[in-house]
């Protein structure tokens, strides 16, 4: 693996998937061998004997490598809980250690893996450790999609004083606007880009139905691009 990045979001709902596929196409049509994963998933459904996630299959169409099932997403879960909760009804527990093994079995086959989170920064993943434990673990440069709305600020600058606390270096982040009737969506724009400390990689308008590849040219990935600094 040459680059890797962990996405993380303001909050569940902000567009991760969405800006992890454009992520990963981004590297792929430059002739990078691209892949995602998303570590754990919820809300999945059964179908051909296996809970699959529409997140994971997104991932999945937007990689120019195939990985396997459990290698491209180690824990599914039926009910689109809270994933320490989902385990919990499941029966089973979520080991950071089992989403390192697939990790290690990714980054060996592509030049480019993007890692989606699952929800905000800290979500729980068991009684001990979170989201920002499994960050810290991979040790990838984080990128923060911030679903513009209401509360924007507040959530963003958190999440980035987070990632900051676990010594990760946040590479960039998105703005993705989820909110088609955003107030003074300009101004809260413009005090994002001086409040955090890292760039802006594109603003992704409101859009009903979303396509990766079109979000894909709204994304400067410039600077993430294998050889560029990490």
């Amino acid at each position: 693996m040459k680059a890797g990045f962990f996405v993380t979001g303001t909050d569940t709902g902000v567009g991760k998937t969405l800006i992890s596929s454009a992520l990963i196409w981004s590297f792929a049509r430059r002739e990078f061998n691209a892949a995602g994963m998303k570590p754990v998933a919820a809300g999945c459904r059964w179908e051909g004997g296996r809970l699959l996630s529409d997140d994971v299959e997104q991932l999945r169409a937007a990689s120019n490598v195939l990985l396997e099932p459990d290698t491209l997403n180690p824990y599914a879960f039926e009910p689109p809980l809270a994933p320490q909760i989902a385990a919990r009804q499941a029966g089973t527990r979520i080991e950071l250690e089992r989403i390192h093994n697939a990790f290690e079995s990714a980054a060996a086959r592509v030049d480019v893996l993007v890692v989606e989170g699952v929800g905000g920064f800290r979500v729980p993943l068991n009684e001990a450790e979170d989201t920002a434990d499994l960050a810290v673990m991979l040790g990838l440069p984080v990128i923060l999609v911030v679903g513009m709305r209401l509360g924007c600020q507040n959530h963003a600058l958190l999440t980035a004083e987070a990632v900051a606390a676990r010594s990760l270096r946040l590479a960039g982040w998105v703005a993705n606007c989820i909110d088609d009737e955003m107030a003074a969506l300009e101004e809260n724009l413009t005090a994002l880009q001086h409040l955090l400390h890292a760039p802006c990689l594109g603003v992704v308008p409101f859009a009903t139905s979303p396509d990766f590849q079109a979000v894909a040219n709204m994304i400067d990935c410039a600077g993430l691009m294998p050889g560029q600094r990490q």
